[in-house]
């Protein structure tokens, strides 16, 4: 599970933001203030942080700046009232991956998170063969075995094993598998993605009816469990 440090002082805002991340199925930290924010940031093991401009204390500009001196590979968007250019240069130039600027629509804002965390994803070898439980898989020749017997899997299926095979353990929002998976100009819904998941469950599970593998998290999407 991705963790997230949301550094706001406008509380109603603030709320707003750790209910929809944690809707996305995200772990949420929080911080009121620019030191507190400073601090948590740099302390805490984190994968973006969503971050305002104005903060008391210590302000977001001092923030971005000091955080990319400890932790240069931290994906970070700057969230501000303010419009101007020139504020936007100053977030950017300071090490800001992203600029979103008050008030913003929510599903923007997680299109914006889900992409910045693709892209700071380490890119590692390419899964060519894996086996889990009864299940034998070959990427690479689109081959699927299941006690030894041959099951057919179509191509998208393969791409969604893969997809929750490198994510193993976590929990993986149906949104994250049609972004990656399907792509959005391909106009699926959430409900393309639970069909496929009932007919992967009932070539590979033992029980489809109580999955070992490919395990449901409600009100988020699916887990895969080696």
């Amino acid at each position: 599970m991705k963790t997230i440090l949301v550094v706001e002082d406008d509380l109603k805002i603030l709320r707003g933001l750790e209910m929809n991340l944690k809707f996305e199925g995200y772990a949420v930290q929080t911080a009121v203030e620019g030191h507190d924010g400073l601090k948590k940031a740099v302390e805490s093991p984190l994968d973006l942080l969503l971050l305002d401009l104005m903060l008391p204390g210590l302000s977001g500009y001092d923030i971005c700046r000091k955080v990319r001196e400890q932790k240069p590979d931290l994906p970070i968007i700057m969230l501000t009232a303010k419009g101007q250019e020139i504020d936007k240069v100053a977030g950017l130039d300071l090490g800001a991956d992203d600029y979103v600027t008050k008030p913003f629509g929510v599903s923007e804002l997680m299109a914006r998170i889900r992409a910045l965390l693709r892209r700071s994803e380490p890119k590692g070898k390419e899964l060519e063969r894996y086996s889990f439980g009864s299940v034998t898989l070959d990427f690479k020749k689109y081959q699927a075995e299941v006690n030894g017997k041959a099951v057919e899997l179509s191509a998208k299926e393969f791409d969604v094993l893969r997809y929750l095979i490198d994510h193993a353990g976590e929990a993986v929002h149906r949104h994250d598998l049609l972004d990656k998976v399907w792509g959005y100009d391909a106009m699926p819904t959430t409900r393309t993605v639970d069909n496929f998941i009932l007919d992967l469950r009932k070539k590979l599970e033992d029980d489809p009816a109580q999955p070992e593998h490919i395990l449901s998290i409600r009100g988020v999407g699916y887990k895969f469990v080696p």
